[in-house]
């Protein structure tokens, strides 16, 4: 993981150091690692600075933590396709002249006398960050860092902005909850120059027609199929197996087919018990392409019939120290370990390729998806305050006027503005303190590629599906976790139940799954957990008072057991952030909480 920092003077005689000062103290709070592990580097005139620090130790192949050209300094994060994208990215005068067109999934940062400059790729999945002093300009990695510079040192809550958080669990803005902090959007370039800031954005593509051929489709899909393999093309030389994250899936699957087709050596793991469907049909997947698979299961008692998870508060610290308030502690946020360059993949916002939101959209009708853009924005309305609610509404306008003009295209573009540039942005937070996972789905020339298809075109599945077979035939027929291809929907169903049908040739029979092998703790708490997390928000309901009404904060508590869990968690992490949980000392309670796993 990288954390950059970049300033600029307002104007002339502004003394930088002792706000350099201040952003060297702040590491320990805004890096989420040991400190001992963290490399630093500088660059410093009179005027500007960049400051840089890395756990990365032993990445080889990286570009430096701070590259240094033409009296300029450059910060990447994440990853580029080779070292010929580092000169371009060096050596062009303005960033947006090169950013379009590059391959990766990256966030850069560049600094120059009295200039800054800095940009996201078109998923934004790299967060740049900026606020403003009376002295100072500040564009950043960690929004808290930013803000902490910004502020002397003090944090001040934008507390209308959590309305979202609380909702969702992630951000359907460029605010943060920090005031004055703004996240920069997705394909967007920074500048500050002269004292003046200035923000171009390039719009997501619009989509094409659908192919009207066979042959049409085909190009199509090969298109996209090549970029995908273009983007996982430099693993191939690394030494090391990639470890892919397979579930039952679509989009793991897809990952598995593409490393297949690439020649690149990996092997897979799963999470869960094993009468879990992801761990049934993993196993099939992975010995249809013969290789290594692995089965973690979670932590159990000894007579197995309950999971022992981290306290609530425990797991609330956790995740605002990593994804500093811009995800729900509901998310099972990676945990830290030392950095390993062991390559990672996952199947995670493959949903980019399958129309974003539209692909858990059931209703299509145009009034169906207006109404989704409405409830995204906003959701439980009845909990939350007339302010909350009127600044949910100013934040949904636009995109419920252009859902009045084309609603698939909305849907498509809210996943990646919002779902991958804010949620997935902050929750790979944890899994970037331990390596760099190389994900495809958030390169740069895959996203373009994967958005100028049809959406509905996309939301039929036809497109992933044609993918698997064509990367690796025959691992389309494996039966997918919950509910078959959309677009084979309809279709006459082979008798019986998946696991009761014999299996072709390539494909290992999965034992049946037990009743209730799906059970997850997240989304059934229990008596026990639900009172935790209800106990921990009600007494801190005058921090919420201006976001959630009191009344309908404690009926939603009154029940034994919560009704919509990912609603509490979230209710829970904005309640330790805004009681100062961090920075902070961790909690003191170290004992896990035991769930009993229902015995149907």
């Amino acid at each position: 993981m990288r954390v950059y920092l970049a300033m600029v003077a307002k104007r002339p005689g502004v003394d930088l150091s002792r706000h350099l000062s201040l952003a060297r103290s702040l590491l320990r709070d805004v890096f989420p690692v040991p400190l001992e592990t963290v490399d630093a580097a500088e660059w410093v005139s009179a005027d500007s600075a960049l400051l840089a620090w890395s756990n990365e130790e032993g990445a080889d192949g990286r570009p430096p933590l701070i590259v240094r050209e033409n009296r300029d300094g450059l910060g990447i994060s994440g990853t580029v396709a080779s070292q010929r994208d580092v000169r371009r990215l060096t050596q062009a005068p303005v960033l947006r002249d090169v950013t379009a067109d590059l391959s990766g999934c990256f966030s850069v940062i560049r600094v120059a006398e009295e200039e800054i400059q800095a940009a996201t790729a078109s998923t934004r999945a790299l967060s740049v960050f900026y606020a403003e002093n009376e002295d100072l300009h500040l564009v950043g990695t960690r929004a808290l860092h930013v803000h902490l510079v910004a502020n002397n040192g003090k944090v001040a809550w934008n507390e209308v902005a959590l309305q979202t958080m609380i909702r969702q669990g992630y951000f359907l803005s460029d605010e943060t909850p920090y005031r004055g902090v703004t996240a920069l959007g997705p394909s967007s370039i920074v500048t500050v120059k002269g004292g003046r800031r200035s923000i171009v954005t390039r719009s997501l593509p619009p989509a094409e027609p659908m192919p009207a051929s066979a042959r049409a489709k085909r190009r199509a899909i090969s298109q996209l199929g090549d970029a995908l393999v273009a983007a996982v093309e430099p693993l191939r030389t690394v030494s090391a197996s990639v470890n892919l994250a397979l579930t039952g899936g679509r989009d793991s699957r897809l990952m598995a087919a593409l490393l297949h087709a690439a020649r690149v050596p990996f092997r897979a793991t799963t999470n869960g018990l094993d009468t879990h469907p992801d761990v049934i049909i993993a196993r099939a997947i992975a010995a249809h392409l013969r290789i290594d698979h692995t089965v973690i299961p979670p932590v159990q008692n000894e007579a197995k019939d309950a999971v022992l998870v981290p306290h609530p508060s425990v797991r609330a610290y956790e995740v605002i120290r990593a994804c500093e308030g811009m995800t729900s502690a509901y998310e099972s946020i990676v945990d830290y370990r030392p950095y390993s360059t062991m390559p990672t993949m996952s199947g995670q916002s493959g949903e980019i390729l399958r129309g974003g939101f539209l692909y858990s959209q059931g209703q299509t009708t145009d009034k169906a998806m207006r109404r989704r853009v409405d409830d995204l924005f906003l959701k439980n309305e009845p909990l939350f305050t007339d302010e909350a609610n009127e600044h949910a509404r100013e934040l949904a306008a636009p995109w419920l006027r252009r859902a009045g003009e084309n609603p698939w295209e909305v849907l498509d573009h809210l996943y990646v503005t919002y779902r991958v540039g804010r949620w997935h942005a902050a929750a790979r937070t944890g899994s970037l303190r331990r390596g760099d996972p190389i994900q495809p789905f958030l390169d740069n020339r895959v996203v373009t590629e994967a958005l100028s298809l049809d959406q509905r075109w996309r939301h039929s599945e036809e497109v992933v599906y044609e993918l698997t077979r064509r990367l690796a035939p025959g691992l389309q027929k494996i039966e997918l976790e919950g509910k078959p291809w959309r677009f084979q929907a309809g279709k006459a169903e082979s008798p019986g139940r998946w696991w009761q049908r014999k299996p072709s040739m390539r494909t290992p029979v999965p034992p049946v799954a037990k009743r209730g092998s799906s059970w997850n703790w997240r989304t059934s708490p229990g008596p026990h957990l639900s009172a935790l997390l209800g106990e921990f928000v009600l007494e801190r309901a005058d921090a919420l008072a201006s976001l959630v009404r009191g009344d309908e904060l404690k009926a939603f508590f009154s029940e034994p057991v919560i009704k919509q869990p990912a609603l509490a968690w979230n209710l829970y992490t904005v309640a330790a952030l805004l009681t100062g949980a961090y920075p902070g000392e961790p909690p003191a309670i170290t004992e896990p909480v035991r769930i009993e796993i229902p015995q149907i």
